[in-house]
């Protein structure tokens, strides 16, 4: 990959005000190096106040945000984008996603401004998120940048091969959100088996599955005591059998519901 996405990021997604902040702030200070919100979390403010606030160079934070469906007209995404750098408190960003190609997304609108957005310097890397193959590879002939992520759902019941193997063989970042499946992790036999051998928690097997992947990075959220335990899951090195028994259990199992997704976040 041209550029290194920190590894683990923070998610954001469902973080509000107060909360968010501290969190964020939590897991600078722990030791996260990427960042990732978006418009329709409706928290780039909040966000913005943790990176002002945490005890972290802003150089070395890696940040994402994300244009919002309705906001993909050309016109929307230029202005929309200078919003969110202004909730952000920022000249930049390190990574704008295209949030989903839905609503107002229309290829030979939204990704020529995307371009411009990249042109005027707000920000260093474009991005696409909830997109199939064609929908990538039509995005890609459009596009003049090159695209360095693209964000998907992601964990031990949808491994997602497809859109991982098309990530590197285009050197495109697979960024994987729910990866430890909203939690259920623990709902697992095979993680939580080979939890107990690593004296971790089936959570951090599911993040340590992900780190050894090539291309992959992760995004969990978290609050409390989870953001350093996230954080530690950096640590564990499954073996090749416990790696394998993972790639098993794939259910090509949604946990988000992409309609209810668009509005949602």
């Amino acid at each position: 990959m041209t550029t290194e996405i920190p590894q683990p990021g923070f998610g954001t997604s469902g973080h509000e005000g107060d909360d968010c902040t501290e969190n964020v702030v939590r897991a600078l200070e722990a030791g996260y190096r990427h960042v990732d919100t978006a418009q329709m979390y409706d928290n780039e403010d909040a966000v913005g106040e943790a990176l002002d606030r945490a005890e972290v160079d802003r150089d070395d934070v890696f940040l994402a945000t994300k244009v919002a469906p309705g906001n993909l007209a050309s016109e929307d995404v230029v202005e929309t984008t200078r919003e969110s750098l202004d909730r952000l408190g920022v000249d930049a960003v390190d990574l704008l996603y295209v949030h989903w190609p839905t609503d107002a997304y229309e290829p030979d609108d939204s990704l020529p401004a995307m371009d411009e957005v990249r042109d005027r310097g707000w920000t260093r890397h474009v991005g696409l998120s909830n997109f199939d193959v064609e929908h990538l590879e039509e995005a890609r002939e459009i596009l003049d940048s090159p695209v360095l992520a693209h964000q998907v759902e992601c964990h031990p019941w949808l491994q997602q091969d497809e859109l991982v193997a098309y990530g590197r063989e285009h050197d495109i970042t697979t960024v994987a959100y729910c990866p430890i499946m909203q939690g259920r992790a623990d709902e697992d036999e095979t993680l939580a088996e080979i939890a107990a051998a690593h004296d971790a928690t089936p959570h951090q097997i599911a993040l340590a599955w992900h780190h050894q992947r090539e291309g992959v990075v992760a995004i969990p959220k978290g609050s409390g005591e989870h953001v350093e335990a996230n954080l530690e899951a950096r640590e564990i090195d499954p073996s090749d059998e416990e790696v394998a028994r993972i790639d098993g259990i794939d259910r090509e199992e949604r946990l988000i519901d992409p309609d209810a997704a668009v509005w949602n976040g």
